[in-house]
């Protein structure tokens, strides 16, 4: 009887034991198995760091340097958490202000437009011409000639409200001018040479610059290598088949300064939202129209929660602060059509900063940068390279490993 007893003191511990080593496995098994399939980043390649641009009364094209506040922002956080493992906590609080403060170099131009380009010689130049005729009635051109009318005078900044007079990393007053980066994603086709040719016939000397990949990494690796080297104080990715109206952007511009924080971190996305219902999502299959259905439904389940709230994570049409970019781009692991919720989700988990009042003084803190959603006009093009079923597939699949490597640490806020 005694042995029974016992027997039945002890099972209770031992199944307790039991459930933990199993959870215990289960959990180290899921991280393994993470490590092995969630996606890296490759290493960019030295050509990849280079332009190519035209030059003024000349035939020919040059290649330059590309500028990359990225390698500034990389080595100065690699080096805050050097000095953090070797035990210096006071000179690695130092250097972990330029890198987790979101420190990056002062804006260049006003506005920077990344087009991700694979295989488009047939559809980008209607989208250049729209982006160019806007690009440049309202924000000029600030020392580059046009062909046939002479210097182009910068516009006069656009009328936005600045509620955020005393954040810090504010653009300067007298910014103007713009650039365009298009991010050749290893084209088979004509796409840098027809792009150049157009930036030779509107005189975009230097405005205008092709990175080309030399492999395919998909529309996400090209849209973060082309932040990367942004030199605007907006940034502005844009789908290179024009569906989205260009003229738009001042939408965003103004939706983005509405949301700004304390450290001038803000992102605005262009939204098809509103036009659920109308022509140009209704003549869609209804196989096209389940399946984004479907993906929501995901999207709302596995995304934490400002992410999920946010009606349409996938056009092609998002615009950054430049003090936003440091808290995104750097940890970008996703390169398909799934990038564009991991960007939002590393908005929504950035580091707070402080918020600050009318006159300055900071009055609390703020957690994460705000996501402003703006109805934009779209229209369906043809040519589209997604393959609706193959690539939803993808997808939900790509969003949950996606959602599991940040959740258990796979992923991290750290480089090393």
């Amino acid at each position: 009887m005694d042995a029974i007893i016992v027997t039945v003191a002890e099972s209770p511990l031992h199944f307790l034991l039991g459930v933990a080593v199993l959870v215990a496995a289960a959990f180290y098994s899921l991280v393994a198995l993470l490590r092995l399939i969630a996606p890296i980043p490759r290493a960019v390649f030295p050509s990849e760091k280079t332009y190519v641009t035209t030059v003024p009364n000349s035939r020919e094209n040059v290649r330059k340097q590309l500028p990359c506040w990225h390698d500034r922002w990389l080595a100065e956080r690699h080096r805050s958490e050097h000095l953090e493992r070797t035990g210096n906590n006071a000179a690695a609080a130092a250097a972990a202000l330029v890198s987790d403060a979101g420190s990056i170099e002062p804006a260049e131009v006003l506005v920077s437009v990344v087009f991700p380009a694979y295989n488009e010689e047939d559809r980008i130049l209607p989208t250049l011409e729209e982006a160019v005729q806007y690009l440049d009635e309202r924000y000029g051109r600030t020392t580059h000639l046009r062909p046939e009318s002479g210097a182009k005078n910068p516009a006069s900044r656009p009328s936005t409200p600045r509620r955020h007079l005393h954040a810090h990393n504010t653009p300067r007053e007298d910014l103007a001018g713009y650039e365009i980066i298009i991010v050749n994603d290893g084209s088979s086709d004509r796409t840098e040479e027809v792009a150049l040719q157009f930036a030779r016939e509107h005189g975009l000397h230097d405005i205008l610059r092709v990175v080309t990949l030399e492999k395919n990494r998909g529309k996400g690796g090209g849209v973060t290598h082309g932040l990367r080297h942004a030199r605007g104080a907006y940034v502005l990715f844009a789908d290179a088949d024009g569906a989205s109206r260009f003229s738009d952007l001042g939408r965003l511009i103004e939706g983005c300064e509405e949301v700004v924080d304390g450290a001038y971190r803000g992102v605005a996305i262009g939204s098809r939202a509103h036009l659920v219902g109308s022509e140009a999502v209704v003549k869609r299959s209804a196989l096209r129209n389940f399946l984004m259905r479907s993906f929501h439904l995901i999207l709302t389940i596995l995304t934490p929660p400002a992410t999920s709230r946010i009606r349409d994570t996938q056009c092609g049409f998002k615009l950054f602060s430049r003090a936003a970019l440091p808290h995104i781009v750097p940890y970008m692991h996703a390169e398909g059509w799934i990038f564009d919720i991991e960007m939002l989700m590393l908005a929504e988990s950035a580091p707070a900063v402080p918020v600050l009042g009318s006159d300055g003084a900071v009055i609390g803190s703020s957690p994460g940068i705000k996501v402003a959603e703006v109805p934009i006009d779209w229209h369906e093009v043809g040519g589209s390279k997604l393959n609706v079923i193959q690539d939803s597939i993808k997808m939900a699949v790509g969003l949950a490993v996606l959602r599991a490597s940040w959740m258990m640490g796979v992923y991290r806020r750290r480089l090393t």
